[in-house]
């Protein structure tokens, strides 16, 4: 397998899992580093949490917290990703040496938001999410998950295309725990050679969820063993990419299915 690790970097006070650790510029560049060293090949540096319930930032905050983690982490070497849904945002971190937009809204939430990535050359992770935050997770409901979602990924992949983004620049993500339910995010890790099959790159962030923690009956800070478990299953499956806390334990995990499987 040819999986490759993107490491989170949340420039937040509120992230579920590592929310205010690493709001101070400094600590989340010394993260980042950290992750880089670990076998992070991207790193995905967010300065808005989109857990369930959580509440919008302005751009000018997302901002202040975003940009000097980008222009600190760049010359790291490793490609970075900016994890936003607002334009300007997504600018000032291309400027600042990011080259690629981790979007949850699948370029709706901005108007703006896909003629710069067209005009950029960037990268572009398009996410399914049901609502938004706030409302993600107030009962969603799926007739078939897995062929919604793909219905989705494909309609989306479409209007990148149709916007100018070239093709090979676009991945997708099925958006675990976006507007799901535990049984809806195991049917996407079921089904994830379906959604595969659009041709494009998954990205896939289980890391530490709470539907982990309900199977297991873990703690937020205590969900290694079922992140490594779900992402390896993931990894499989045909992910591309894994966005994930843990970057150390992922990569040793990686390399013992690679040994493995030869």
């Amino acid at each position: 397998m040819n999986t490759r690790l993107m490491g989170v970097v949340n420039v937040t006070p509120d992230s579920f899992s590592d929310g205010g650790l690493y709001l101070d510029p400094d600590a989340a560049i010394a993260h980042g580093e950290e992750l880089a060293a670990d076998g992070a090949a991207i790193l995905d540096v967010g300065g808005e949490s989109t857990r369930p319930g959580a509440e919008p930032v302005s751009a000018e905050e997302e901002l202040r917290r975003v940009r000097p983690v980008v222009e600190g982490l760049a010359p790291l070497g490793v490609a970075i990703s900016v994890d936003t849904s607002k334009a300007t945002v997504a600018a000032a971190a291309l400027d600042g040496g990011a080259r690629v937009v981790n979007d949850v809204t699948a370029l709706r939430g901005d108007p703006q938001m896909a003629a710069l990535v067209a005009d950029r050359g960037a990268g572009v992770i398009l996410m399914h999410m049901a609502g938004e935050p706030r409302t993600m997770q107030v009962d969603p409901h799926y007739e078939d998950v897995v062929a919604e979602v793909r219905e989705f990924l494909a309609a989306r992949l479409a209007v990148a295309v149709a916007a100018g983004i070239d093709e090979e620049r676009i991945w997708l993500d099925p958006g675990i725990g976006f507007g799901k339910t535990d049984e809806h995010n195991f049917e996407l890790l079921r089904g994830l050679g379906e959604l595969a099959s659009l041709g494009r790159p998954l990205v896939v962030g289980t890391s530490r969820k709470s539907f982990i923690g309900r199977a297991d009956g873990s703690g937020t800070d205590d969900r290694l063993g079922g992140t490594i478990a779900t992402s390896v299953l993931a990894a499989a499956a045909g992910a591309a990419v894994l966005r994930v806390h843990d970057v150390r334990e992922l990569a040793e995990a990686l390399d013992v299915v690679n040994a493995v499987l030869g």
